[in-house]
């Protein structure tokens, strides 16, 4: 059974449904260490990874959870490790090692063969030897609670009859989850917090006449804190703007490019 970020807490074993109040008591062991931000060498060695991983997702098409979820594990395992320092292979094999991880959760294949030519040359044996060093820091929790995990609860909130608006919903809110998993700023919130917020500002965006309501049935929750959501969704708000600001800079460049040069940018994001 393909593991599932909506329903992180069901198994092959155990299928029957899960309460809501077992997802939200059981998140914040699936997050970082508290301590983590604070860690600043860890902050560098993250923002590679990230890229790393996203690059690797971006090069071989492979599925946007996969990559999300060895995100998580790369997160919770490097918050409760000492990471050598002076050695890009260690990364290098973390990334790959998660990915597997990831990947086995999802029952997709990892292009290895392809990753090796790329520069991520390490044998079977040594990304077996990590992956249960990873799990031993994971607590063998692989089944991560994620604001996916939430996206269906807060949205039930909302009560809207209308099932493409609520599917219009839901992918906005999740394309911006996507984006914010490349700032470590937002790992301070819990994953319920995180898609509360992103569902708030896509129904602004999507539906600004019902915006109120759908952020007053939202915040209205037993299980979230308003000071905590308002501080996410400024930071939130932020990463978007900067985001877009990216975007807009990256088209103005795309017009006066040259062939050549459009070539060689595309070769270096291809690189691992």
């Amino acid at each position: 059974m393909e593991f599932d970020l909506e329903d992180p807490l069901v198994s092959l074993e155990e299928e029957q449904p899960f309460t809501v109040s077992e997802l939200f008591a059981s998140e914040s062991d699936h997050m970082p260490s508290p301590n983590y931000l604070s860690l600043t060498h860890f902050h560098v060695f993250c923002f590679e990874a990230i890229s790393l991983i996203l690059q690797v997702q971006l090069s071989y098409k492979l599925d946007p959870f996969v990559a999300y979820l060895a995100i998580n594990y790369m997160h919770r395992f490097t918050s409760s490790q000492e990471i050598p320092k002076g050695n890009p292979w260690y990364l290098r094999l973390v990334v790959v090692s998660c990915l597997s991880l990831a990947s086995k959760m999802k029952n997709t294949t990892l292009p290895f063969l392809e990753m090796q030519k790329e520069g991520c040359n390490f044998k079977v044996q040594s990304i077996q030897r990590m992956e249960p060093l990873i799990l031993g820091a994971l607590k063998w929790r692989m089944r991560s609670i994620t604001p996916f995990s939430f996206l269906r609860f807060f949205i039930s909130l909302a009560e809207i009859e209308d099932h493409s608006l609520k599917q219009a919903l839901k992918e906005r809110a999740s394309a911006i989850i996507f984006n914010a998993q490349n700032d470590i700023k937002l790992l301070e919130y819990k994953p319920s917090t995180i898609a509360a917020t992103a569902l708030i500002i896509a129904s602004h965006e999507l539906l600004p006449h019902q915006y109120s309501i759908l952020r007053a049935s939202i915040i209205s929750s037993e299980y979230l804190d308003e000071e905590t959501l308002s501080k996410c969704f400024d930071l939130m708000q932020e990463m978007i703007r900067t985001v877009a600001k990216e975007l807009e800079t990256e088209r103005c460049f795309l017009r006066t490019e040259t062939p050549g040069s459009v070539l060689e940018r595309n070769t270096k994001r291809q690189r691992i």
